[in-house]
């Protein structure tokens, strides 16, 4: 049945708030998984409907009018109603319809993920959950542009008060060597070119912590490699390839490895990073708080307590917090 001259609908309106996000109809396609040409017709019909135009289509990026501008907030206004109901519905198991999107960070799929996902299926049994995987900063770029409900990422510090915050984890940075090898002044001054050092990228908010954690020691250290896999920079620690700064979370991500390698702790201070909850305020209901108190359990009992007992000097650094 097609749609009424004059009607809007919600389709168009999701159409229109993306495509406002992302400057462009090809943009807006890609995260609705639909075509250009679905988009820009729903546009378009959701244009005659209103009787103005709402995009500049002459400008690059495609900007908003001021008829599209005023639109905007208040089909913001629809889609938060419309997700806060969903999710209300959902959380009271009225409805077999409700859809959660999620973001986590890949640190922990070995571990923690399945065993949330389980905990979540047994608890909301009518409710989908689609999850996404991925570094922090991309996890922020999703939840702040509305392409995901909820995420468990690094807090980078940049929160705004469109989201709540609820604090799970804090953990050290330590330093990872290869069985048998310590952490030496040789190594902090880069004159061991036997056992060089391996970064995470800088490109990932991990590696831009580890990287002027090192500049406020006044530590350049020479590196060959510079990766972004956890599993990649674990085997060529496990193989004495060279040294690494990682927390705990990466390293136990790289399962595989944690028998051929020792974790020590670093000679100076060592920068934290902390794992938070973050989701669009005021759209899921308790569902936030419920999900973060199950995180920190699953945390103590997981990463927490196994890691302190084989690593006592590790107890003032890695805990639950909120």
């Amino acid at each position: 049945m097609s749609d009424a001259p004059g009607r809007v609908t919600l389709q168009a309106i999701e159409a229109f708030l993306a495509a406002a996000e992302e400057g462009s109809v090809q943009g807006a396609a890609r995260r609705l998984g639909g075509s250009a040409s679905g988009v820009s017709q729903q546009i378009s019909a959701l244009e005659g409907a209103l009787g103005a135009a709402l995009f500049d289509r002459t400008a690059r990026p495609m900007r908003l009018t001021p008829a599209g501008d005023t639109f905007r907030r208040h089909a913001q206004a629809i889609a938060n109603e419309l997700a806060a109901a969903r999710a209300a519905i959902g959380l009271a198991g009225l409805s077999g319809l409700s859809n959660f999107r999620l973001g986590f960070i890949e640190d922990f799929e070995a571990e923690v993920t399945p065993r949330l996902l389980s905990e979540l299926g047994q608890t909301w049994p009518g409710s989908q959950f689609l999850l996404e995987t991925g570094p922090s900063h991309r996890l922020h770029e999703e939840l702040d542009a509305r392409a995901l409900d909820l995420i468990v990422a690094a807090d980078m510090g940049a929160a705004t008060g469109m989201a709540e915050v609820h604090p799970i984890l804090e953990e050290p940075f330590v330093a990872v060597m290869p069985k048998g090898c310590r952490v030496s002044a040789a190594l902090l001054a880069g004159t061991d070119k036997g056992l060089p050092l391996i970064l995470y990228t800088a490109r990932h908010h991990m590696g831009r912590t580890i990287a002027d954690a090192l500049a406020r020691q006044n530590l350049r250290i020479a590196h060959r490699f510079e990766l972004d896999s956890y599993n990649a920079i674990m085997a060529m620690v496990a193989a004495g390839t060279g040294w690494t700064i990682l927390t705990p979370l990466g390293v136990l991500h790289a399962a595989r490895f944690r028998d051929r390698v020792d974790l020590q702790p670093l000679p100076f201070t060592p920068p934290t990073r902390r794992i938070a909850l973050f989701a669009r305020r005021d759209i899921l209901g308790k569902m936030p708080a419920d999900l973060a108190a199950r995180l920190r359990a699953l945390m103590q009992e997981t990463i927490v307590t196994p890691v302190v007992r084989d690593h006592p000097w590790m107890a003032a650094g890695l805990r639950v917090i909120g």
